[in-house]
């Protein structure tokens, strides 16, 4: 069986986040998603609006998706590639080359991001991204 990993926050799942899932899906037979938990997300200086526990829920229901563990640090990369014997590392092109170091462990594959969409651009959208008082559900 050939497994493959990605990682990210998964906030305000959209067209974009359903595209990458699918398409990382297709290099292998399992796919772990690793999402950030909202402690992470604070240290990295980012809020989701969504919380860890309902965007973990989300995303155990995506057909594509075959587990999904917590990220809670950027240096857990290389450990989760060892524990989980994956074969195939992917990420947004957005990332690329910053995660080239786990070519020592797995395949690296950078896939294009989805045109016009982002969850920056839906909180743009709905006026979330500037305000600094909303909370997450």
């Amino acid at each position: 069986m050939k497994k493959v990993i990605t990682y990210g926050t998964f906030d305000l799942i959209h067209k974009g986040h359903i595209r990458l899932l699918k398409r990382a899906s297709e290099y292998g037979d399992n796919l772990t998603v690793v999402l950030s938990t909202d402690e992470f997300n604070a240290e990295k200086g980012k809020k989701a609006y969504t919380s860890y526990e309902d965007r973990k829920y989300i995303l155990e229901a995506v057909k594509y998706v075959d587990q999904v563990l917590p990220e809670r640090s950027w240096d857990q990369k290389i450990q989760d590639v060892k524990d989980n014997d994956i074969d195939v590392f992917v990420m947004g092109d957005d990332w690329k080359g910053k995660f080239d170091f786990l070519e020592d462990y797995c395949e690296v594959v950078y896939l294009p991001r989805t045109e016009g969409i982002s969850t920056t651009k839906i909180k743009n959208d709905l006026g979330l991204e500037d305000s600094k008082h909303w909370e997450a559900k």
